[in-house]
């Protein structure tokens, strides 16, 4: 009957009192609909910057953990050893996030099942840095990356067979290319390369993988530094362990060595940090989306930075396979 768009006369002809028409306003309503007008085209219309904002976390984190990889030839180069980098690189961490959550608590802390949760979470953490560094300290940096890299296609495929979300035909065919572009990678040259180095990266990504999905699930809206710093406990505990019975104290024998060991300490926990907050704004999906920047990156640095060499058909294997999981992630973004 279009009362919203009344006009006093209309309001007066109907034999509403004055008191009513001071509740409904006598008020003209043009205004309001100018507002909506203006609300709606905001909401309509999302500046592009935004969305880059909004991305720019998992960018970051990518970059972050680029940094990390390269920095990591550099640590193991002035003579620190695998234990003895992720057991000092724990203690550090779990005393730097006990003082942060001491300085500024969080507004809501874990209930016993999320806190368990998050305390075995540590276990697979630890399993993916044992498996990550030690693959690095045995292959080529950007071979090691890009195998550990698998992990946002095994996190779809893990997704949709756990029911978290459909995977059609046009996924498992990204899939399938992904994994070709993987063989290109690695079959050139597949003898020279360790074999123990592959099965740690490709260890590595699983763990990963039960992570994400973990995550998802079970602990989606808490307080990123208080999950990160449950994790870090046992999986801490557990380097520690094995560096006392396995180890010994190797730490960095220069001075180039302690820098890179402090940036790579810092940039993997700013990294995880960060994923956790792009994960809650944009998403899990567009949050891997960003995070294959990381492998790409990383092969350049190698490249540039490192002095390693890459073929012409690992390269175009690379692509492939970076171009394949990036196709991936917005296929399942449908």
């Amino acid at each position: 009957m279009g009362w919203g768009l009344d006009t006093g006369r209309d309001v007066a002809s109907r034999g509403w009192n004055i008191q009513n028409k001071r509740t409904t306003g006598g008020v003209k309503p043009v205004a309001p609909r100018k507002t909506c007008n203006r609300m709606s085209m905001i909401a309509a219309r999302p500046p592009r910057l935004a969305g880059l904002a909004a991305l720019l976390p998992a960018i970051c984190a990518a970059l972050s953990f680029s940094v990390t990889d390269i920095l990591l030839k550099v640590v193991y180069a002035s003579g620190m050893d695998v234990l003895t980098l992720v057991s000092l690189r724990g203690i550090l961490v779990v005393v730097f996030f006990f003082g942060w959550l001491r300085v500024a608590p969080p507004a809501r802390r874990h209930p016993p099942r999320q806190r368990r949760i998050a305390l075995a979470l540590g276990l697979l953490f630890a399993m993916v840095m044992l498996g990550l560094v030690a693959s690095v300290s045995m292959l080529p940096v950007s071979i090691a990356i890009l195998a550990y890299f698998i992990y946002p296609l095994l996190t779809g495929i893990g997704a949709a067979l756990t029911g978290v979300e459909r995977l059609g035909w046009r996924a498992l065919l990204t899939a399938l290319t992904a994994f070709a572009g993987l063989a290109l990678m690695l079959g050139v040259n597949l003898a020279a390369l360790a074999p123990l180095g592959l099965a740690f990266a490709f260890g590595a990504a699983i763990c990963r993988v039960i992570s994400l999905l973990a995550t998802r699930a079970y602990l989606s809206g808490t307080d990123a530094r208080l999950t990160t710093w449950y994790a870090m406990l046992p999986s801490t505990a557990l380097f520690l362990v094995l560096w006392i019975v396995f180890g010994a104290w190797n730490p960095p024998q220069t001075a180039a060595g302690w820098v890179a060991f402090t940036v790579v300490s810092a940039c993997s926990t700013l990294s995880t940090l960060l994923i956790y907050v792009s994960t809650n704004t944009v998403g899990p999906f567009r949050t891997a989306l960003a995070m294959n920047l990381e492998p790409l990156v990383t092969a350049l640095l190698s490249v540039w930075l490192l002095g390693e060499v890459l073929t012409a058909v690992q390269l175009i294997g690379a692509g492939v396979m970076i171009a394949s999981l990036c196709a991936f992630q917005f296929v399942r973004g449908r």
